[in-house]
């Protein structure tokens, strides 16, 4: 298992395990079939990440990608210290320590580019998820009602974040 900045030949990669998450969890904001199969937007995407101020790091078993987390910095003066974060790993990978790792990861490039904040949000019954935010400094801010529809259901998202 490597944790590393994404590359440019990662795109196809990248995109199948992202296409693929989509299909093994609700948690993620894409429904199955809904997410951009154009590579070059992805690849846009990825140009962003590696030559911008944003970041993604992925996980790799072998040569696929089974885990990343992509990170979105503000673009304006008043919130350049500010980043939010998506988190996503394949389902037969979780468990294994990878959400640690990039989150170590994370915090490193968080102090390396003088982020202050980063935020999330989780879906309040993704209590897994939700823990690994807790252990890595993250705490719950608020909740937002009804952010999201599932399985034509309502559903809550709490907001999350970690100061440094």
């Amino acid at each position: 298992m490597e944790i590393r900045k994404i590359q440019m030949q990662d795109a196809e990669n990248y995109l199948d395990m992202l296409l693929n998450l989509d299909k093994e969890t609700k948690y993620m904001l894409f429904e199955p079939d809904e997410r951009p199969t154009d590579i070059n937007i992805t690849k846009s995407i990825i140009d962003r990440g590696i030559n911008g101020d944003n970041l993604i790091l992925v996980a790799t078993h072998e040569n696929s990608i089974v885990g990343f987390i992509s990170v979105q910095r503000g673009v304006q003066r008043r919130i350049r210290h500010t980043a939010y974060i998506v988190v996503g790993i394949r389902e037969s990978f979780r468990g294994k320590g990878i959400g640690s790792n990039l989150f170590d990861k994370l915090d490193s490039w968080a102090r390396d580019n003088n982020i202050k904040r980063l935020e999330l949000s989780v879906i309040c019954s993704n209590v897994v998820a939700k823990h690994l935010y807790e252990k890595h400094g993250f705490m719950v801010e608020g909740i937002k009602k009804n952010s999201m529809i599932i399985d034509g259901k309502y559903v809550d998202e709490f907001c999350m974040a970690k100061l440094y």
